[in-house]
């Protein structure tokens, strides 16, 4: 074998290996890998049963209602759109009507959104990026550029 053949099994061998580390690594952040929507982007899709999302959007005004065992329901809204969000468990202290809100969760065959964790924005000039973004591309944001 010349010195050239063996350099070149040498860089097909390292990228064999490397083929299969990134393939390994896709397939262990497969079920870590959350996308974000906005509810006109979910809202007459089918999704896939148990694939998470990350909904985003403000809540809408007049929607929250509170239940039994700290269940708590309500809208999040991107103006054109409204998904509505079911949620168990304490709200962040800033969740509030017409805020920005980020909920992570699935959407089930019962029309709701099924949420395990809420964020709220934490002060009056942070909006979550994707919620942002989702809204200018509405054409419905109104806040600094």
């Amino acid at each position: 074998m010349t010195r050239k053949q063996r350099r070149m099994t040498m860089i097909a061998a390292a990228g064999g290996v490397l083929a299969v580390a990134v393939g390994l690594i896709l397939v262990a952040l497969n079920d870590q890998i959350v996308f974000f929507q906005s509810p006109s982007d979910i809202v007459g899709k089918q999704l896939p049963d148990g694939q998470r999302i990350r909904l985003g959007g403000l809540v809408e005004e007049g929607s929250v209602e509170r239940g039994a065992n700290a269940e708590v329901r309500f809208a999040v809204t991107d103006t054109v759109e409204s998904v509505k969000v079911v949620y168990v468990g304490l709200l962040p202290d800033l969740f509030r009507e017409g805020q920005g809100v980020v909920t992570e969760g699935v959407m089930k065959g019962d029309g709701w959104f099924h949420a395990d964790n809420v964020l709220a924005k934490h002060d009056e000039n942070y909006m979550p990026k994707e919620v942002a973004e989702a809204l200018k591309g509405k054409g419905v944001w109104q806040g600094k550029e």
